[in-house]
């Protein structure tokens, strides 16, 4: 159509009043049941339920897997991830999975997640926004909060263990 001749096109493009009006990222909310056996102090998280707003959901099946990874990581992070660190050195005591707890199949039972899948029409053409990490955030905390509620014991650092969680 253009006789052989290339096609030039030039466009700019500049941030407009968008961010002040509007949230361009996801969000959710994550619900945990646990159990606190009174005698030892262990917990366990039979149940998390999680529901989340990330504009339209392209692929339902990874979605979910990046959710539930994410949850998995949380629940690691709340209750078993930490890193000791030797003072008198300055390296960590526990530098390989050999010794760094983290979250197996038999830690985890029930992950409820769903969507919301309303496309956002702000935030681009085809409604979607990115999930990466959302599916952690909000895991750590709520676990707190259920041992709170389920203890009277308001455990304000990471991972919540037992020592924490028996104090006298």
């Amino acid at each position: 159509r253009a006789g052989g001749k290339p096609i030039e096109a030039t466009s700019t493009v500049r941030p407009g009043n968008e961010k002040q009006q509007y949230a361009f990222h996801s969000f959710g909310a994550v619900f945990v049941e646990v159990h606190v056996d009174a005698d030892l102090g262990t917990i366990r998280v039979p149940r998390v339920v999680a529901v989340y707003d990330v504009g339209r959901v392209l692929n339902e099946k990874t979605a979910r897997s990046q959710m539930m990874g994410g949850i998995v990581w949380g629940i690691g992070a709340a209750l078993q991830e930490e890193s000791s660190l030797d003072t008198r050195y300055g390296r960590f005591t526990n530098a390989n999975l050999a010794e760094y707890h983290v979250p197996v199949n038999a830690d985890i039972d029930t992950l409820d997640i769903a969507f919301i899948g309303r496309p956002d029409p702000y935030i681009n053409s085809l409604g979607v926004r990115g999930i990466g990490e959302i599916g952690i955030t909000g895991v750590p905390a709520a676990i707190a909060n259920a041992v709170y509620h389920a203890t009277g014991v308001r455990v304000r650092d990471l991972p919540i263990t037992l020592d924490k969680v028996m104090r006298v």
